[in-house]
């Protein structure tokens, strides 16, 4: 079944499309700033976290493997209910920001390790939900320049992941970190607003976008007909194992990495914050780049030498981790480690379509996420039994295997 393609009938060069495209781009560029911002914020607060309540490293991947199966299990009917009612995203959209920041809220007055967990299932379902229709919504406001487009989205994320953790580094030295997460709350609820104002504006004013134009209500059983066509015949599935070995990956470092630098290397909070920024702080000229290069050579040419590079630099970090060497390494991990999702993303979206963008989305995230949940609690075993390295050198195999597993998809199998 052929997926319906917009831009045949809407040039996506013409001025009120491009207008609004980019007003979209804009803002969804900082509501995914305000996701990482607050993640990786409390990715530095974990160190005061473990302290206040007494926990052991397995109990910390534990929080982490939380967000993941909410996250995983929410995806599913998020992603089809998204498509089905896509008239209606701004509004899902701002719900979900609202939700996320009464998540962080919760988890800012727990009085015990289990309302931790609570907080994190509710601000992880939110977040979850939020990324379908956003990454949706890109990649068919951007059909020709997808991989740039989702590229600076996530650039985004890489501005949160900068200021966040040096921010709340800086902030821990004075305040708890319970009163600096209750702080934050205010973020993603000004970011509500700013999401559903867009929307509302752009529908005032009447803007067009290749989806107004060509849209026609899928019908639910269609729905789940064409997703079951696009999974049968492509290779969507090894791509979105890719995308669980990048995330199992991804749960391991911003998780284990701050306690590593507190308790072995001897870091400050204002130090485990610094390389926390350090880390992401290239991403934000690195994605984009490597966005665009993917949209002119392909994905493959330029994602499987990234995951090889990424795996390298673990390596070298678990025998060499240590003093100037650490810091230097986690600059060179910054070119990649923010960069390769987007790929995998604009990667789905290739071979996804528009009709069920969200749903693929979703299906596929599901599988992302429970492979996701289970790394940390390994990660965590490795930490607390056999240190660090063994720790560093799980996440370079699981680099290797995304890279081995991303070679052999055919990109000429699309919906």
């Amino acid at each position: 079944m052929k997926i319906e393609n917009p831009s045949e009938f809407v040039s996506e060069n013409s001025s009120g499309i491009r207008q609004g495209s980019y007003l979209i781009l804009t803002c969804f560029f900082f509501a995914h700033a305000t996701f990482h911002f607050m993640s990786q914020s409390f990715s530095v607060m974990l160190p005061a976290v473990k302290t206040s309540f007494g926990i052991s490293p397995i109990q910390v991947g534990a929080i982490v493997t939380a967000h993941e199966l909410a996250a995983g299990l929410s995806s599913l009917p998020g992603g089809i209910l998204s498509d089905y009612l896509r008239r209606h995203r701004a509004l899902l959209m701002a719900v979900c920001m609202v939700v996320f920041g009464l998540g962080w809220l919760l988890i800012s007055f727990a009085p015990f390790y289990g309302f931790v967990l609570v907080g994190m299932v509710i601000l992880a379902m939110a977040s979850s939900i939020w990324h379908l229709p956003s990454l949706a919504e890109l990649g068919l406001q951007f059909s020709n320049h997808r991989g740039a487009a989702l590229a600076i989205h996530g650039a985004g994320g890489s501005m949160g992941d900068i200021f966040g953790p040096v921010l709340t580094g800086l902030l821990l030295g004075i305040l708890s970190w319970q009163s600096i997460l209750s702080m934050y709350v205010i973020v993603p609820l000004i970011m509500a607003v700013w999401i559903y104002w867009v929307f509302f504006i752009l529908d005032k004013t009447k803007h067009k976008t290749p989806e107004t134009v060509t849209k026609k209500k899928t019908a639910f059983k269609e729905q789940l007909t064409i997703t079951k066509d696009i999974l049968k015949r492509t290779h969507i599935w090894r791509v979105n194992f890719v995308a669980g070995f990048r995330g199992m990956c991804f749960a391991v470092l911003v998780t284990f990495l701050p306690l590593f630098m507190k308790e072995q290397l001897g870091f400050s909070s204002k130090s485990i914050g610094f390389h926390f920024g350090l880390l992401w702080a290239i991403g934000i000229v690195a994605s984009p780049l490597m966005g665009h290069l993917s949209d002119r050579w392909g994905r493959k040419q330029v994602l499987v030498p990234a995951l090889l590079y990424s795996c390298l630099l673990i390596t070298l970090m678990a025998f060499f981790g240590t003093g100037a060497m650490f810091t230097f390494l986690i600059v060179l991990l910054g070119f990649s480690i923010r960069s390769d999702y987007s790929l995998v993303s604009a990667t789905i979206l290739d071979i996804a379509g528009n009709q069920v963008a969200t749903t693929i989305l979703g299906v596929l995230s599901l599988t992302r996420y429970l492979m996701g949940a289970v790394s940390p609690l390994i990660a965590g075993a490795l930490y607390q039994y056999s240190g660090m390295r063994a720790t560093l050198l799980f996440v370079a195999v699981l680099f290797a295997c995304a890279a081995f597993i991303f070679s052999t998809v055919d990109m000429t199998k699309k919906a």
